[in-house]
């Protein structure tokens, strides 16, 4: 079973008793479907940031459940059908567990915050998609061939190690290497 949280925008025109009667229509299907109900929280009336049909308000409650993954399309599908109900958002609560089971990484941002922020720069840097930036931007000006300059200042791994060291002096442009010759 996994734990989920389900976000309900009701109409605002509902009564109180219509109001209880949608999300006790949703609990019940919940239970019904297998699953258990750890929270029900009314949120209260407020306003939507966009209009949604001719509503600007809505009713929101917010409901912590565990059910089997399989079950939940059933669940939507019924929210979908429900007059009563605007909108409904189903996500997946991740259950962290204690402080010990928790990753090295994780445990030394959650305590300092100072050796923190290295470990968080190091590992933004490390990521694939940073270094394969910083080299594309060397050969994004025109050219395909790299010049001196870009391999230079270049370091970070890239696939020009895989090149013979003579390779940058003969990318150099035909009228250099007359007048050096």
């Amino acid at each position: 079973m996994r734990r989920y949280e389900l976000m309900l925008l009701l109409s605002p025109d509902l009564e109180d008793d219509k109001l209880q009667a949608a999300v006790e229509k949703v609990t019940r299907a919940i239970v019904n479907a297998g699953g258990s109900l750890s929270k029900v929280s009314p949120w209260g009336k407020r306003r939507l940031a966009y209009d949604i049909g001719k509503h600007r308000d809505a009713s929101y409650f917010l409901i912590h459940f565990d059910i089997e993954p399989a079950q939940v399309r059933e669940i939507e599908r019924g929210l979908l059908i429900t007059e009563e109900i605007l909108r409904h958002l189903v996500t997946v609560l991740e259950d962290r567990g204690p402080a010990e089971e928790l990753a090295p990484a994780a445990a030394a941002r959650s305590s300092e915050g100072g050796e923190a922020d290295a470990d968080a720069d190091l590992a933004f840097a490390a990521a694939p998609g940073n270094t394969d930036d910083d080299a594309s931007e060397g050969t994004s000006e025109g050219t395909s061939e790299g010049t001196s300059d870009d391999t230079s200042d270049d370091t970070s791994d890239d696939t020009s190690d895989d090149e013979p060291d003579d390779e940058p002096a003969a990318a150099a442009p035909p009228t250099q290497e007359r007048t050096g010759a």
